[in-house]
């Protein structure tokens, strides 16, 4: 199978849709589909497989022979040797027609040069049917899904790409621990400024977009993905419910509505806004003309207390409902801490020795670091 070239920049930008990344499950290694596709490629049998349902298809085809009968990656091999498109319905589980001529509009623009991919594009277009187009001479997976195409590159390559992909992240993760790191111990202290915050919310940000465009690589992979999976889930361990925290601690408006309005809006910035503090500042609620660098800020304490271990969400938010900001609850007393409902005597010690040793272990990772 060929692997794919600089030429299809539309096929980079189509991964980011919700449709492909279904069909490149549907045809990654491990699966009955791939399987099938992979017998008929080694035969250089070539062939166009339309996956939908058929009787919404029906008025493009022009002859075919109705089977209906039950998918095997064997009888696909087996059908695709005689002319014509073969029909699967939506869940691949039946092979409906073979040896259909498929009749498209033929006034849709396409810029394919050759028949069955010609063909391939405006059925895509022009139906919501997920076309695969087999090419017989040089061995290459077309997936064409609203329009879109993108080109199946060799398992080798996607993993290689996997791999780098994974050892950026891992270094983009590591700056993000460091800059966490040091907001911690201006939290605690009382220094931390609009910029220290909006340093970490953008890393975290880079290092999720980078890890969503790694899942996209584990779904093509399928079953040879499962390590890269298994590395991906431990590099990002808590960097979601950190950067929700995160966000709760610092935004103006505080309620569940301006809170999920942020992160929503956080995750559609365009990569260059990303870079810009003064529109990230105005998804907090700040004026995006403040001096970040020399701008006070206090947090009320979320993203510290969700650190300590066994302290339920609930009592995290009863906490910071109680008071307000973490620099209060630092120098509230044991009396004042034990009051705060679903916290009591034993909790509150726990939240006490929580507190220390998240201080003892920021220390620590601040030497190590330096």
């Amino acid at each position: 199978m060929a692997s794919q070239t600089g030429e299809d920049l539309r096929e980079l930008d189509s991964r980011q849709e919700p449709r492909l990344i279904k069909s490149l499950e549907m045809v990654a290694p491990g699966t009955a589909l791939r399987e099938g596709i992979d017998n008929v490629l080694h035969a250089k049998t070539g062939g166009l497989i339309i996956i939908g349902d058929p009787d919404d298809l029906a008025f493009l085809y022009s002859g075919g022979i109705k089977v209906d009968v039950d998918y095997s990656p064997a009888l696909l091999y087996q059908v695709a040797k005689m002319d014509g498109a073969i029909v699967l319905n939506a869940n691949c589980t039946k092979i409906v027609w073979t040896n259909v001529q498929l009749m498209p509009d033929p006034t849709i623009l396409s810029l394919e040069t050759g028949t069955r991919h010609r063909t391939a594009e405006r059925v895509s277009k022009q139906t919501d049917a997920l076309v695969i187009a087999l090419s017989q001479r040089r061995e290459v997976v077309s997936l064409y899904v609203d329009g879109g195409k993108y080109i199946l590159a060799d398992i080798p390559v996607v993993l290689a790409k996997a791999n780098q992909a994974h050892a950026t992240l891992d270094k983009y993760r590591t700056r993000l621990d460091q800059v966490s790191t040091r907001l911690t111990a201006l939290e605690f202290e009382g220094g931390a400024t609009l910029h220290d915050v909006l340093t970490v919310l953008q890393r975290a940000e880079l290092v999720t977009r980078m890890a969503v465009e790694i899942e996209r690589y584990i779904v093509e992979l399928g079953t040879e993905g499962r390590l890269i999976e298994m590395q991906l889930d431990e590099t990002m361990v808590s960097v979601s419910s950190d950067k929700a925290a995160l966000v709760h601690d610092y935004i103006t408006d505080d309620s569940e509505e301006a809170f999920a309005g942020a992160l929503d809006q956080f995750a559609r910035l365009a990569h260059q806004d990303l870079l810009d503090f003064g529109r990230l500042a105005e998804l907090l609620g700040y004026d995006r003309k403040l001096n970040t660098l020399d701008y006070p800020v206090s947090p009320r304490g979320y993203r510290i207390l969700g650190r300590i271990p066994r302290l339920p969400k609930l009592v995290v938010a009863e906490i910071v409902r109680e008071f307000g900001r973490l620099d209060e609850m630092l120098g509230a007393s044991d009396a004042e801490l034990e009051m705060v409902e679903g916290v009591g005597e034993i909790r509150a010690k726990d939240i006490r020795e929580g507190l220390r040793r998240l201080q003892e272990i920021n220390l620590v990772d601040r030497y190590l670091q330096t």
